[in-house]
């Protein structure tokens, strides 16, 4: 498992929220009140600056409007910076952080204006503030009053109909700032897993960004940096839907174990002898035979046959059988009753994955239902089923991610999995150029079948030169395996441990 510093997510509570403050220099109050910035509830502000100083003034950006003062620290001072987020937390006002590091122009010249806060200076400006406090050894560039934050016997909060907003904080020392500026804003604290970098792998962070689905949403920190699309991430975050053992990554910290078939086709995979229900009663019990002996969570699934090779070419002569979508509903109903994800598997004889996947999108719009393509049976002009074993380009497979990917984006949808069926180097071409998408996770499932030491092989085959950052899948077949692996040996003597085990 990944190993990486704490993450935390702050869920703002705050909107159109108004707070007034009385602060004191001597014995006159300051009546000037901060406001906090308005701002639609599906903005998504990403401030993923490595610099703490940086991020502690874009979160302030983000957060006030105005404020009649702010608590300043140096960025590298966690003990000030600890101080400065108790009195902004108690006066309502943000946190800004001086950057200490020395900072140098493009001759190589110290820059002065930067080493004497220049940029909290700005920000000071455009909160309209009067004061600031400073904790720690800080320089800022500007002719405010310096001193003490009003206490809490002098500081008074008032609040107007309020629209919550949710900011995620990659680092707990640095972004103690972020932390001080977001509960002075009336936040409320979520806390990202250890080693998590990814919202849609964490429940906590899922469900505060759906308790909060109608307002605007900040990600504060470096990790968000790689985040191909954040206002994506928040939307689908904010549907509310996660995988039965939690978050809705599908290959983060998950396994699953599918029954493979067609609907009323036995001969094609145990799937299809028997209806929904059983269906889901038979594969529930075999993935439940995994609970011992797997070190992730197991889930049950679906993998079912959506386009079936045939050995005709029939009357749209591209030799494969497209079922309807009422054919598939009751499975796809049946699994999503019971919390089992469902992969559609397209085996497109002579026509192309794009053309068929096209045909199935009201099922992939549904959270839950995932794609596979099988270069098995995708057939050349002058190809038929069982007499080769056909194959399908980079370029194609693409073109069918980038489609996907791009539904899951529109619709804001969870992430999907996109399953590769392979058992041959030769079934994908140019395998290196397949393109990754964050919306997406990649799984090249291995369909050998037959000895062992043969499945083996094509196993080690299949992982030469493989994409980063891919899955992996196995298949067991009941009657064609000699023998067929336990879920002990499976888990065992499959290494690395696959994330998908699908039984035909």
């Amino acid at each position: 498992m990944r190993s990486r510093p704490a993450r935390a997510l702050l869920a703002l509570a705050v909107t159109g929220l108004v707070v007034g403050v009385a602060g004191c220099s001597g014995s006159a109050p300051d009546t000037a009140r901060p406001t906090l910035t308005k701002a639609p509830s599906d903005t998504v502000t990403v401030a993923a600056e490595p610099d703490p100083a940086a991020r502690s003034i874009r979160a302030s950006r983000a957060l006030f409007a105005s404020a009649p003062g702010a608590v300043v620290a140096p960025s590298d001072d966690a003990e000030a910076i600890r101080h400065a987020a108790s009195a902004a937390r108690t006066a309502h006002v943000p946190v800004l952080l001086t950057d200490t590091k020395d900072t140098k122009d493009t001759k190589g010249t110290k820059n002065a204006e930067d080493t004497k806060g220049a940029a909290v200076g700005k920000e000071l400006d455009r909160l309209d503030a009067r004061w600031y406090q400073a904790e720690g050894d800080v320089e800022v560039d500007t002719g405010l009053e310096r001193r003490a934050a009003p206490d809490a016997t002098t500081a008074a909060a008032t609040t107007r109909a309020s629209r919550p907003a949710t900011v995620v904080v990659a680092d707990r020392t640095a972004d103690a700032a972020v932390v001080g500026t977001a509960t002075a804003a009336g936040a409320h604290v979520v806390t990202m897993p250890e080693g998590v970098t990814d919202p849609a792998a964490a429940p906590d962070v899922l469900k505060a960004l759906h308790a909060h689905r109608s307002s605007p949403t900040v990600l504060v920190g470096s990790a968000f940096a790689d985040l191909g699309d954040p206002t994506w991430t928040v939307r689908a975050a904010e549907s509310g839907w996660q995988l039965p053992h939690g978050g809705q990554r599908p290959f983060d910290g998950h396994r699953y174990v599918a029954t493979y078939g067609a609907p009323g086709a036995p001969a094609l995979g145990v799937l299809g002898e028997q209806d929904p229900a059983a269906s889901v009663a038979r594969t529930k019990q075999l993935a439940a035979s995994y609970d011992s002996v797997s070190d992730e969570p197991v889930t049950p699934a679906f993998e079912l046959i959506a386009t079936v090779a045939a050995g005709s070419a029939g009357a749209d002569g591209d030799y494969s059988s497209e079922l309807p979508v009422s054919a598939l509903e009751p499975y796809v109903d049946a699994a999503h009753d019971a919390g089992m994800p469902v992969i559609i598997d397209l085996q497109p004889g002579r026509s192309d994955f794009l053309s068929q996947a096209k045909r199935y999108e009201s099922l992939l719009e549904r959270p839950g239902v995932w794609l596979a393509l099988d270069p098995e049976w995708r057939l050349g002009p002058d190809q038929v089923p069982l007499e080769q074993i056909g194959s399908v380009s980079a370029t194609e497979v693409n073109q069918v991610s980038d489609w996907l990917a791009s539904l899951v984006r529109s619709e804001g949808l969870p992430p999907k999995a996109l399953v590769l069926h392979q058992f041959r180097l030769s079934m994908i071409q140019d395998r290196s150029a397949l393109r990754s998408h964050p919306e997406l996770d990649l799984l090249i499932h291995a369909d050998g079948q037959g000895s062992q030491p043969d499945k083996q092989a094509t196993w080690k085959a299949l992982h030469a030169d493989a994409p980063a950052g891919v899955h992996w899948g196995w298949k067991n077949f009941f009657d064609e395996d000699q023998p067929m692996l336990s879920p002990s040996q499976t888990m065992d003597e499959v290494a690395p441990t696959p994330s998908l085990v699908t039984y035909q």
